[in-house]
């Protein structure tokens, strides 16, 4: 038994030996007292007293021993639970890398061939690819250590213009041209209010689930772009109607370099959500994702208001 358990039991066998202490000195020396049946009642109530207090005090202890069990029991899984996030990290970590560095390693061993200027051209090309994953890889990577460590500004944010930016700037791409994008922002009776925060991180995040809904939709699909105050809070929504996501898969699409089925062999660094949600939980937000196969997906942003 731990030591601090033993010596709670200890102080709590203290009111009971203390009760029928008092009861036996009482009962000895009853004859020497004018009211004799009174005092050795006083002594048999003074020990029941002590097993009652004895008995509460033994029960808060094994109420606190079971509390402390169950704790060390949710600790226990807890660390088990981040132990095996980290082990899945790393391994898709090493997939990611892995894949980008055998295909430089093959293009530069084509490159010491002889081999037309074409096919030179075609390799340096594909190296070129590679090498800008592997940086955008990094880069995502750095961000998301940035975001737990780094302080965060804290001003006034118009979420409409950063919207109205984010969709421009997708909009500029060879792609978007054969998607529908629309805008819904309020107007009347008065705008969004401003969200506090860091513009910067909030334009960032909003531009990657722009560009997720843009990679994984089909020419001829809607991606809808919509806005709202709610109490206290601005939600954004982005919604498409692409290929959905699998039940299964929906929960993971948040995770560091996790990739589901429809996502392997579209570019990417597999960092874009799990960025969008370092950032919307930084400003005290949240995110979440609906989807129906076949039918779209809904990305939901909460951020609160300045």
């Amino acid at each position: 038994m731990n030591s601090t358990p033993r010596r709670a039991l200890i102080l709590a066998l203290i009111p009971l030996a203390l009760g029928l202490t008092a009861d036996l000195l009482l009962q000895l020396f009853s004859e020497h007292l004018p009211i004799i049946l009174w005092r050795a009642d006083l002594g048999t109530w003074l020990a029941l007293l002590g097993g009652l207090l004895t008995l509460l005090a033994l029960t808060c202890i094994a109420m606190w021993i079971a509390a402390e069990r169950r704790l060390a029991r949710a600790l226990s899984q807890a660390r088990q639970t981040q132990a095996e996030a980290h082990r899945r990290f790393l391994r898709r970590l090493d997939h990611e890398l892995k894949n980008p560095l055998t295909a430089i390693h093959i293009g530069l061993a084509n490159l010491t061939a002889t081999a037309p200027e074409e096919g030179r051209a075609q390799t340096l090309e594909s190296v070129k690819t590679q090498i800008n994953r592997l940086s955008k890889l990094t880069t995502d990577l750095r961000k998301l250590a940035e975001l737990e460590t780094n302080s965060l500004e804290r001003a006034p944010v118009d979420i409409t213009e950063v919207l109205r930016e984010a969709l421009a700037l997708v909009s500029e791409r060879p792609e978007a041209a054969a998607r529908h994008l629309t805008l819904t922002l309020p107007q009347a009776p008065w705008p969004l209010p401003t969200v506090a925060g860091d513009r910067d991180l909030l334009a960032l995040a909003l531009h990657n689930l722009l560009d997720n809904a843009l990679k994984f939709t089909r020419p001829g699909d809607t991606i809808e772009v919509r806005a709202m105050e709610d109490g206290q809070v601005v939600t954004v929504q982005i919604a498409d109607t692409g290929p959905g996501i699998p039940e299964d898969e929906l929960p993971h699409v948040f995770e560091e370099l996790y990739r589901g089925q429809g996502a392997r062999g579209t570019p990417g660094s597999g960092l874009g959500l799990a960025l969008v949600r370092a950032i919307v939980e930084r400003h005290g937000g949240t995110v979440t994702a609906r989807s129906r196969e076949g039918e779209g997906t809904v990305f939901t942003l909460r951020l609160p208001q300045s």
